[in-house]
């Protein structure tokens, strides 16, 4: 319980910050920058999608970090995950918040390529947005919406975090352990009574 894991912690709270970061100044400051600067729908569309798509592989790499660190961390705590009470849940907690801001960065980087194909005025773009046509508007509303729902997953991430740091204090472990132990203990079937064997049962 008390070695250090630096390196994971590092990798680990660093990707979270910068994909929590980002996301949220992509959908406060680009989207919003982007509004005011456009001039119309399509530049609008154009440039939020050039801002996003830079910082993609900034995103990717921070996300990357991140898995990383916590892939680490879950292996070096799994004692404490199976034998420390409420670890295990948030830890369920964890991963399952994880899993939609994947699916929903991935899927916002899908409707971003979309959109700047669909409003670049390059011809060899526009031959590759009719291969894929999208709803201009359409995918904008769906993608502002993403926009927003990863900086709240993500910031999801950060309170259980949070609360993980909070369960590993010397105090709540020996606590959750011990209501671990009493948890176990009251599931535990207890033993038949021994019947003693008298010379009774033995007679012809």
């Amino acid at each position: 319980m008390s070695e250090r894991h630096t390196v994971l912690r590092s990798l680990h709270d660093v990707g979270l910050a910068a994909w929590h970061g980002g996301s949220l100044m992509g959908a406060v400051g680009l989207n919003g920058a982007a509004r005011a600067e456009g001039g119309n729908e399509r530049g609008n569309a154009r440039i939020a999608a050039s801002g996003w798509e830079k910082w993609a592989p900034v995103n990717a790499a921070a996300i990357g970090c991140h898995l990383i660190g916590a892939g680490g961390l879950l292996a070096v705590n799994a004692p404490r995950v199976a034998v420390q009470q409420g670890v295990a849940t948030s830890t369920l907690v964890k991963t399952v918040l994880t899993g939609a801001a994947l699916a929903a960065t991935a899927y916002s980087g899908l409707l971003g390529r979309k959109i700047r194909l669909a409003s670049s005025d390059r011809p060899e773009d526009a031959q590759k947005a009719t291969e894929h046509p999208v709803d201009l508007t359409t995918a904008q509303r769906h993608l502002a919406c993403l926009q927003w729902l990863v900086p709240a997953l993500t910031g999801g991430l950060v309170i259980v975090n949070a609360l993980h740091g909070e369960q590993q204090r010397p105090t709540e472990q020996v606590h959750g352990m011990w209501q671990r132990a009493r948890s176990l203990a009251q599931h535990t079937p207890s033993l038949p009574p021994h019947v003693p064997t008298t010379s009774w049962h033995l007679a012809y």
